[in-house]
Formats: structure tokens, sequence, C-alpha cells
């Protein structure tokens, strides 16, 4: 399975911000979507942030919404997820994915079965948020 590249993760103080950066493959065909996914310890993964990177059309989590930001740069084959007033739920390994190949859903947008729609991961990175 083709990866992705991730960076950034750390441990910060509750209400401290953290950039994660994702290095996307060049090589992966027809990339749509690059989002971000979490698991917490004991945990389902589930969807954080999502860009559609043909509009820079962006999807977020109840969770997260005001406080994370995705972006991109194209230049750079980078997607970015600027997380201020971070909080102890927040804590998880965080993995950058993307859509390609032929799949195609019509939206970025993530539903249950998270990984027929994102197929290309990375590594994960580690979030420690101290309360």
């Amino acid at each position: 399975q083709v990866q992705l590249v991730e960076s950034g993760g750390g441990s910060v103080q509750a209400g401290g911000s953290l950039r994660l950066s994702c290095v996307t493959s060049r090589y992966i065909f027809s990339v749509n979507c690059v989002g971000w996914f979490r698991q917490g310890p004991g945990k389902e993964r589930e969807g954080v942030a999502t860009i559609y990177i043909r509009t820079g059309s962006t999807y977020y989590a109840d969770s997260v919404k005001g406080r994370f930001t995705i972006s991109q740069d194209n230049a750079k084959n980078t997607v970015y997820l600027q997380m201020n007033s971070l909080n102890a739920e927040d804590t998880a390994t965080y993995y950058c994915a993307s859509d390609g190949g032929h799949y195609w859903s019509g939206s970025c947008l993530w539903g249950p079965r998270i990984r027929d729609h994102y197929t290309y991961w990375g590594q994960g990175t580690q979030v420690t948020v101290s309360s």
C-alpha cells in the first residue's frame, strides 16, 4: 500500500496549538480528497477534516469545528492541519489519508466506512494533549 508522509505531532498543553503536515504521494492517480483522521485509545478511527483538493472545499467533524483548519499547499503537495485550542479529548494518533485510483464518491465528506473511501494512508503521528 502506498503511504503518505506525516509530521508535526507531539505533546502540548491544553489550550495550545499544533500543526500537522502531510506530504501526499505524487503517483497516486486521480486524487480528489485528502483528509485527517484520528484514533484515540480504545476508540474507533474517526474523521477529523478533509479537503477536496480541486476546489479547496473542506469538511470538519463537529468536535473540531472552529478549532481546526485543514489547508493545502499545491506546490508542495502538502496538506496541513492547524489545530488550535487543543484539549485532552484531542489526544490520538492522527493519520493522513487520500482517495485515489478509480474511486470517486462525489464528495470528500466521509462516512462510516472510512477505509473504503480513503484508501491510501500515512503511518500516523501521535498528538498528546495534557489537561
